[in-house]
């Protein structure tokens, strides 16, 4: 809908607007991102747009080329002269048809480490029979309900015995965000999109850079909805995730496998522990057989027991990993003074649903009207923090 946006744009409508604005940011710390690996921040680099959307809008190129130079001031940015297909045009004339594949056999020889293989003593129980649902097909709907509401009740009580564990997490990520850190998050399937979910509500729920909290998914954004057939089992895909987001000392990776075994996750708790991260390893498996140079910071891994559907982790192990998610975005942001009291009080109110809310905020903390609240709201560009700093007396 990127024509329709851009007409909208053109009409001053605000929607449109707020959603080129978001887009302009967000390519920018891309490039930004990009020119890290390549130079030290405050190098010249050279940004070169390219693309139909950015070759047929100018406006809109001078919009993310602001945003460039804020994030690094001595870019220079340019727009691409030719459709970019030329540069694989260029390539084939200088290789005269014939890519060198030896070559490039040798650059993938030399990226080759020996693979994970973290094992398990006994069958996961996540791929287990489970006795109570042999005739699920059979059974009433009623009886079916109630079992399923049971076998999640059960969850809580398994990750109160991991607390020590779950608080080892929490104190990791806290140091992490206190020293400018970041979390990521890695997973497959079910476990990605879980990441995916705790990581894009910090934004609006605690006013976060949209870096802080990250998530990866195998498959990457097409994994979100459907399924990308071995994308899982791909150790060098989650090393090199790793290496893309430059994941340093500083950062917490956690690692999220139900059956505790995916290759993928492995090879990105391998490559950040490598890169001096602390590592986080999520799973429903307490039988596995780590290797003590790749065992994680933490290791939580409750047993569960098996699914009510075999071997189908969106359920229970689903579940628990919501609820492990949750402590760790919600806990390191308390801890962190993103809240007051039971307060969130650097909520992001973007639509008027959650500007009412930032009002009753301010209004709780300061106890002036509503009206005064909001007002102080508008005038402090909707921050709460400030709003409630103006409305306190010294």
């Amino acid at each position: 809908m990127a024509i329709e946006v851009f007409q909208a744009w053109q009409r001053k409508d605000k929607i449109a607007s707020d959603i080129l604005s978001a887009a302009a940011e967000s390519l920018a710390r891309d490039g930004a991102t990009c020119a890290k690996r390549l130079a030290r921040p405050g190098t010249r680099i050279h940004f070169i747009m390219a693309g139909s959307i950015l070759l047929k809008e100018p406006h809109f190129v001078s919009r993310v080329r602001a945003e460039l130079r804020k994030l690094w001031p001595k870019a220079a940015v340019s727009m691409l002269k030719r459709e970019s297909v030329w540069g694989a045009v260029e390539l084939a004339r200088r290789f005269k048809g014939e890519i060198a594949a030896d070559n490039i056999s040798s650059r993938i020889r030399a990226r080759e480490r020996p693979s994970p293989k973290v094992a398990s003593a006994e069958a996961s129980p996540t791929e287990r029979r489970h006795p109570l649902s042999m005739k699920l097909d059979q059974m009433p709907l009623g009886e079916a309900i109630k079992l399923m509401l049971v076998e999640d009740s059960r969850v809580p009580k398994k990750l109160l015995a991991e607390r020590e564990s779950i608080e080892q997490a929490v104190r990791a990520i806290v140091k992490s965000f206190r020293a400018g850190g970041r979390l990521l998050y890695v997973g497959a399937g079910t476990s990605g999109r879980l990441g995916v979910l705790d990581a894009s509500e910090c934004p609006p729920t605690f006013r976060t850079p949209p870096d802080q909290v990250q998530a990866i998914i195998a498959g990457g954004q097409t994994a979100l909805w459907k399924s990308v057939e071995g994308a899982e089992d791909d150790i060098a895909a989650g090393e090199r995730a790793i290496e893309f987001r430059d994941v340093g000392s500083k950062d917490v990776v956690v690692g999220i496998a139900a059956s505790g075994t995916t290759p993928f996750v492995w090879g990105a708790l391998r490559e950040a522990k490598r890169r001096r991260a602390r590592t986080v390893m999520v799973c429903f498996n307490p039988f596995l057989k780590i290797p003590t140079a790749w065992r994680p910071t933490v290791v939580i891994s409750p047993n569960l027991g098996p699914e009510l559907l075999t071997g189908s982790t969106r359920l229970k192990a689903g579940t628990a990993t919501k609820l492990i998610l949750n402590i760790f975005s919600t806990l390191s942001m308390v801890q962190t003074g993103k809240v007051i009291g039971n307060l969130l009080v650097d909520l992001l109110p973007a639509n008027e649903k959650l500007r009412d809310r930032a009002a009753r905020i301010v209004q709780e903390l300061t106890r002036v009207s509503y009206a005064i609240a909001r007002r102080a709201l508008e005038r402090n560009g909707w921050v709460i923090k400030k709003a409630v700093a103006r409305l306190t007396p010294k």
